[in-house]
């Protein structure tokens, strides 16, 4: 239902993907695999990031947060195709929505944030490898993770606010399959020159440039470093673990600036959610393979894990 000049909304529509019944079924079928894709494949390699102390590293310490940070994004962001399908409830309350878009936001800006510190990880690691276990200790990497944490909470709780404190409305159905912060502003007949301005300059100074600049700046020390080595093979392998994270980057910086990064009134609502489908849903699923699955430490702690695991059922078989 409609509604024209409202001065007060307590709950929005969540269209979804698609008003087809059959499309519907698909989509829900498709997310729900990637779903537990996504949940099966980081939890994964949390679990064995915490069991096998071979990887207790840097870099897996950063990689543990970053699985928890996508189990976590995807279930904000997914779990409503889930649930509206199977219960036929669209509807969301505004504090609810407002809390959506804040843990949102938060948690990308986190990813960000890990994904730079990573690239720090690397850059020490192939450009200072002799003091890489001196520089990149316990204490430094707690003091990035919590940083990283921090920093991310904060850049969402002015968005929050402002979100929480829009009052008209044109209508209280939302384009998209949660609730996200330029759907709302579309629709949003307040005063959100705020939003926008905060967006733009958050999203341009810290939230995303920051992070980039820092994960460029270390990239080009690291290019700089692979091309000075004079083994082909040590070329190809540090190339290769860079690529990896280099991947990720570009898919997530890709996806963020065209959602994000433009004037609200050129954003194509329909364009604009297929790309939060991918950012919100395969870039998840991503994650773990490009960083882990194809990993030779990744698969070796899985054999060690599966390896003691069969010891323990042929010991327990013959008692």
């Amino acid at each position: 239902m409609e509604l024209k000049n409202v001065s007060m909304v307590t709950s929005f529509i969540i269209t979804g993907i698609s008003d087809e019944p059959l499309l519907q079924f698909f989509v829900f079928l498709l997310v729900l695999f990637i779903y537990l894709i996504t949940l099966g494949g980081n939890i994964t390699i949390f679990i064995l990031i915490c069991l096998d102390y071979h990887l207790h590293t840097p870099m897996y310490f950063f990689l543990a947060n970053l699985s928890i940070l996508d189990i976590s994004c995807s279930s904000i962001t997914l779990h409503k195709i889930l649930t509206s399908f199977l219960s036929g409830d669209d509807s969301v309350s505004d504090l609810e929505c407002a809390v959506q878009i804040f843990a949102f936001l938060s948690l990308t800006s986190d990813e960000l944030l890990f994904l730079t510190a990573m690239s720090y990880d690397r850059y020490v690691a192939i450009c200072n490898p002799l003091r890489y276990h001196l520089i990149m200790d316990s204490k430094l990497c707690s003091l990035l993770a919590s940083l990283c944490w921090v920093i991310g909470l904060l850049e969402g709780i002015p968005l929050f606010m402002g979100i929480y404190k829009l009052t008209c409305f044109v209508s209280n159905k939302i384009d998209h399959f949660f609730c996200d912060i330029v759907p709302i502003m579309k629709l949003s007949c307040s005063d959100t020159s705020f939003l926008q301005l905060y967006i733009f300059t958050e999203g341009v100074f810290l939230g995303g440039f920051t992070p980039f600049a820092l994960t460029f700046i270390s990239y080009i020390f690291i290019i700089s470093t692979i091309l000075s080595i004079r083994s082909s093979t040590g070329r190809r392998k540090a190339f290769y673990t860079c690529s990896s994270h280099l991947t990720v980057v570009i898919c997530l910086y890709g996806s963020l600036v065209f959602q994000y990064l433009r004037p609200t009134s050129s954003i194509n609502l329909r364009s604009s959610k297929y790309f939060s489908l991918f950012n919100t849903a395969a870039v998840p699923i991503l994650n773990p393979l490009i960083y882990s699955l194809k990993n030779k430490d990744v698969k070796a702690a899985i054999k060690r894990k599966m390896g003691i695991t069969a010891v323990s059922t042929k010991f327990q078989s013959h008692n």
